[in-house]
């Protein structure tokens, strides 16, 4: 029997039942690993928890609210999330991962090469994919047009992936070097997971060459995908920005101060500005230029030289700065290190034993779905 007490709470059977819009309240601050569990509850919560504008109004409460890195070690099968904001020798959430999706015995080549919205863009191999690790909601991107050309000899520069709101469409960006087109030009191959097809922009006046090992993903500013290429013919690198809503090109010059090793630099984001970390003086330092005001030459500075004798692999790359302003970095391993705004050394830990490589990206749960 049902009943109605004065506060408008209804009761059945001495049980409470909370209003609905309470009930919505309680859900949104709750863990996607949990939501994704009470999507069995019943079918109203089903329904609710299965709805878009829910799983928007989640992600920007989990935004507001965490910080969190995400630590894949393939070769251990072992995922963590760290808030990166409380010490690092906090215990934090593990759980072992299910790469199934992936190729067999290909999981020890995977890179994180992009994150937005929950969901992570992997390269494993040269095959695309998107995954949602708290959904476990996968999908492979389809190779690109230039790939089934068996003649075209094309070097990949970089990776990137972003959210279109315009169009709730994500995008995946892949810069291309090809070195047999008649001015080595640099190509921009864009995904539209929506639409499941290819578009591409060649940019003939420009060309870059890469000088690293591997591909990277690149930074994501302002609406576009920056890398630090080579600029081929003129013997000088520069920062490349494709800005992913007009499609179109633009170079940013480095500073003249800058003396840095290019083999050992890579660009990424310090208190959401465009910045650049290199190793100097035969790997006991790393120095981090911040630009502080975009595409402005002159506002290139050099911020923090932090030391890095004391992290096993002499070896520290920029992943995100903390809201008090310290810096977090990986050794290219499972190990990450926690540098203050003067350069010092608070802390670093290593999250997995031997000398397996992990992957770490700035991450943030969700519970949406691909187009």
């Amino acid at each position: 029997m049902e009943e109605e007490s004065g506060s408008g709470v209804r009761r059945m059977k001495n049980t409470t039942v909370l209003p609905w819009e309470m009930i919505i309240e309680i859900l949104l601050r709750l863990p996607v690993k949990s939501l994704v569990r009470f999507k069995c509850v019943c079918k109203s919560w089903f329904v609710l928890l299965s709805d878009p504008r829910f799983a928007t109004s989640h992600f920007e409460l989990a935004s507001a609210r965490t910080h969190t890195l995400i630590l894949i070690a393939p070769s251990a099968s072992q995922i963590r999330f760290i808030d990166f904001n409380a010490p690092l020798h906090h215990d934090f959430a593990s759980a072992v991962i299910n790469l199934s999706f992936l190729p067999p015995n290909t999981c020890y080549k995977l890179q994180i090469v992009g994150s937005c919205r929950g969901f992570l863009l992997l390269n494993c191999c040269q095959s695309l994919w998107v995954w949602n690790p708290s959904t476990r909601v996968h999908k492979k991107v389809s190779p690109s047009p230039i790939e089934f050309t068996m003649n075209a000899i094309c070097f990949t520069l970089s990776y990137g992936f972003w959210y279109d709101p315009s169009k709730d469409d994500y995008l995946v960006v892949k810069a291309s070097h090809k070195p047999n087109s008649r001015y080595n030009a640099t190509c921009v191959q864009f995904f539209s997971l929506r639409d499941n097809a290819w578009g591409d922009i060649e940019a003939s006046h420009l060309s870059y060459l890469d000088s690293f090992e591997s591909t990277k993903g690149g930074s994501i500013l302002n609406g576009a995908i920056h890398w630090l290429g080579f600029r081929h013919g003129m013997s000088m690198f520069a920062v490349v920005a494709f800005d992913l809503t007009k499609r179109s090109f633009s170079e940013i010059p480095l500073s003249d101060d800058f003396q840095g090793h290019f083999e050992c630099c890579d660009l990424g984001k310090l208190r959401e500005l465009l910045s650049l970390y290199c190793i100097v003086g035969w790997n006991q330092s790393v120095e981090i230029w911040v630009m502080n005001e975009y595409k402005v030459q002159s506002s290139w500075t050099k911020a923090i030289v932090v030391s890095i004798n004391d992290i096993p692999t002499g070896c520290f790359s920029l992943i995100c700065s903390t809201k008090d302003g310290d810096m977090v970095g990986t050794n290219g391993r499972c190990r990450l290190a926690k540098y203050n705004d003067k350069g010092q050394l608070l802390e670093h830990r290593s999250y997995c034993n031997g000398p397996c490589r992990s992957q770490v990206s700035v991450y943030t749960e969700s519970l949406f779905s691909l187009p």
